[in-house]
Order: C-alpha cells, then sequence, then structure tokens
C-alpha cells in the first residue's frame, strides 16, 4: 500500500516537478512545459517515488530515497536540455538525505550506515573533484555535487552498491553516447549530458541491492 500511495503521489507531483524542470532548463518563472513533457514526468516521478518503499520498505530512509527520485527526475530533465545540474535541486536533496538517515539511524540503531554515508559521500565528492581539475571540459561542478549525493545514498546501503551505480553510470553513458553518434544525432566531440545516466546507474545499483539493509 505505501508503494502504491507513493506513486499516486508521483503522479500528483507530476505536474509541478515538470514545471520546475522547464523553469530551471531556461531559466524563465514563466515557462511553461509541454503536455507531453508532464505526462513523460509524472509517469517517472511515480516509479521513481514508488521505488522508495519498495526498496527500503517503511522506514525514515525511505524519505531520502523518494526525495532524492522527485529530484533526479527534475535533474535529469534539466541536464538533457542545457547541461546543468542546479544546486537549487542537488543541495537540498542532499541535506534531506542527511536528516532522514539520521533519524533513520536514531530509529533503527543503524549508525555504522550513517557512517559509511558520511564517509562515502565526502570520497565520491573528492574523487568527482579531482576528476574535474584533471579534465575540466569533461567534468562539470554540478557532476561533482551529484556524485557525492550518490555517495550519501548509495554509500549508505554499501561500498559495493556505490561502486557498482558508478560503473553502471558510466557504461550507460557510453552507450548512449554511441548510440546518438551511430543516430547521426552527435559527434565524437560532442559533450552529452553525464548526470541522467548516473543517475540511471544509481537506481540499477539500488535494484540489484534490493532488499536493503
Amino acid at each position: 500500500m505505501l508503494t502504491v500511495a507513493a506513486a499516486v503521489l508521483g503522479l500528483l507531483l507530476g505536474p509541478w516537478l515538470a514545471t520546475t524542470t522547464v523553469r530551471l532548463a531556461e531559466r524563465d518563472r514563466a515557462a511553461r512545459p509541454s503536455s507531453r513533457r508532464v505526462l513523460g514526468t509524472a509517469v517517472l516521478a511515480a516509479a521513481a517515488l514508488a521505488a522508495a518503499p519498495a526498496l527500503a520498505g517503511p522506514r525514515p530512509a525511505a524519505v531520502a530515497l523518494a526525495w532524492f527520485g522527485a529530484a533526479a527526475v527534475v535533474l535529469a530533465g534539466v541536464d538533457l536540455a542545457r547541461h546543468r545540474l542546479p544546486d537549487r535541486v542537488v543541495l537540498p536533496a542532499a541535506a534531506v538525505g542527511v536528516l532522514a538517515l539520521a533519524v533513520d539511524a536514531a530509529v533503527l540503531g543503524t549508525w555504522p550506515a550513517l557512517g559509511r554515508a558520511a564517509a562515502a559521500g565526502a570520497v565520491a565528492w573528492g574523487l568527482g573533484t579531482v576528476a574535474r581539475l584533471v579534465q575540466p571540459g569533461g567534468f562539470g561542478g554540478g557532476d561533482v555535487k551529484l556524485l557525492g549525493l550518490l555517495g550519501l545514498l548509495l554509500g549508505w546501503v554499501g561500498w559495493s552498491v556505490l561502486l557498482a551505480g558508478v560503473l553502471a553510470g558510466f557504461v550507460l553513458g557510453a552507450l548512449g553516447a554511441l548510440l546518438l553518434i551511430a543516430l547521426g544525432r552527435a559527434g565524437w566531440r560532442t559533450a552529452v549530458a553525464f548526470g541522467p545516466p548516473l543517475l540511471a546507474g544509481a537506481y540499477v545499483a539500488l535494484a540489484l541491492a534490493a532488499p536493503l539493509p
């Protein structure tokens, strides 16, 4: 029932999330999404929010995953449109994640998982920062912050889940780029949004790790 309720909530939030996506992408408070975008966003939001209780069960940590799911829908849309991952979406998701995982630790005693989440978030952010310094054109500041967020949530489950999520993201990103090149919609030097495959890879890793501890 909780999964169904989360899916319904995602459908209801769909129009607002679609509007938020378009306005952040266009940097225009008056921008309005198309009906097709609203429908697609609602379906994705329903799936993302339903995944939270389906993966974690009825516990505080599910709130972190649900908020992340809604944020992921917006981030993917903005990144695909404008190659940006807005702080206005990433940072609140990280803050809610920390708070929800801390409550989970206080209620269920999952303090080791909370410590691992904090360490993994810091490591992922640090490695992303190094990657950006080494190759500034290929890795943006938003990508670095997203890696920190993914480190927090995937690291909460386990180091292997974080590694699997990042690797899956790289593989999906490479496959997506090759597909675009094959279809003639991109060249070898065309910049490709890295956020969506990273987000998809995170869900692949979470699904493989289910049920979460």
